[in-house]
């Protein structure tokens, strides 16, 4: 690592320039200082605006999908203008740019899902015909799954945005990741977490990856430490029922991989976009098989639902 270090000039670290991807990144710089004695200045945090944070009048499942929010940054991964790109794990697309890959993955933070209100204590306790906002499809399809005496609105923009609006009175609650208010010190805001057993977080919901050139020796050896075999292990088996599903922001999907010391669990579910049918799956097994029952789960999944159901996600 020393031969690596003395040979290399700045580490170019690409992030989306919100508050919560700055936060991010930055954790990877402070962990990278961490683990090879770095100096701060050796490491460049680069802010790359994507067409997802520029397009906010319109759903990301009109307008490309979850590749919206990382097309940027690859593009300059892979002309080398920067040499690690940083990611929020449940935006990234299951097929990756032809040269690229996932390298690490930071240990990951409480995937569930954050109720915030200034209304109601829960979603439970929200009023008949109250609006709930949000630009996730699953959380929009799990919301009117569990109430549909509900309105629930599209609500796009970064945390701090979301919030604006909701003081604005565009509606009455929101739900926002809960890792995500936690790096950024917001917990205080949270009014009540949802519980995994009634309302399933989103495939790699709480993990931050680490993007970079495959096979790039000199990158590989500067996040390996930071890798965190536990997450990666549930972020296969995760995203490996994502991509058997071809799921992307056009489709309601959720999953769950807990790693414990008997094995994988996993917990799966798929929905239409009106919450009024879903299908789950539980399902679990060694480590060494994480993508395998991500895939074995999804696979039960589509024969159990039909082809109808998916074809209500077009």
């Amino acid at each position: 690592m020393q031969t690596i270090m003395a040979a290399a000039e700045k580490i170019r670290i690409g992030t989306r320039g919100s508050p919560l991807a700055l936060a991010q990144a930055h954790e990877v710089r402070d962990r990278l200082v961490d683990a090879h004695a770095i100096a701060p200045d050796m490491i460049e945090v680069c802010v790359i605006s994507t067409a997802g944070d520029r397009i906010q009048d319109r759903p990301l499942s009109e307008v490309g999908g979850k590749g919206l929010f990382t097309l940027e940054l690859e593009e300059q991964l892979r002309d080398g203008r920067i040499d690690l790109a940083v990611h929020s794990s449940k935006d990234m697309p299951t097929v990756l740019p032809e040269g690229l890959a996932i390298t690490a993955f930071l240990d990951r933070e409480d995937p569930r899902d954050a109720f915030i209100s200034n209304k109601a204590k829960s979603l439970a306790d929200m009023p008949e015909g109250a609006v709930v906002g949000s630009s996730s499809l699953r959380r929009q399809a799990m919301i009117r799954r569990i109430r549909p005496d509900l309105s629930v609105v599209q609500f796009r923009g970064n945390v701090q945005t979301r919030l604006r609006k909701l003081e604005e009175g565009v509606a009455d609650a929101t739900l926002l990741a809960n890792a995500g208010l936690r790096r950024l010190g917001m917990e205080h805001i949270i009014t009540d977490l949802m519980h995994p057993d009634v309302f399933l977080p989103a495939p790699g919901q709480g993990a931050i990856c680490i993007e970079a050139r495959a096979g790039d020796p000199r990158t590989d050896a500067l996040v390996e430490p930071l890798n965190h075999e536990p997450t990666a292990t549930a972020l296969a088996c995760e995203r490996a029922f994502l991509a058997e599903l071809d799921g992307s922001c056009r489709t309601p999907i959720a999953g769950l991989a807990l790693v414990t010391e008997s094995g994988i669990a996993f917990r799966g579910m798929i929905l239409t976009p009106d919450g009024t049918q879903a299908h789950e799956i539980a399902k679990d097994g060694p480590m060494s098989q994480a993508a395998e029952i991500g895939r074995a789960a999804a696979r039960h999944l589509r024969l159990e639902a039909g082809d109808g159901f998916f074809a209500s996600w077009s």
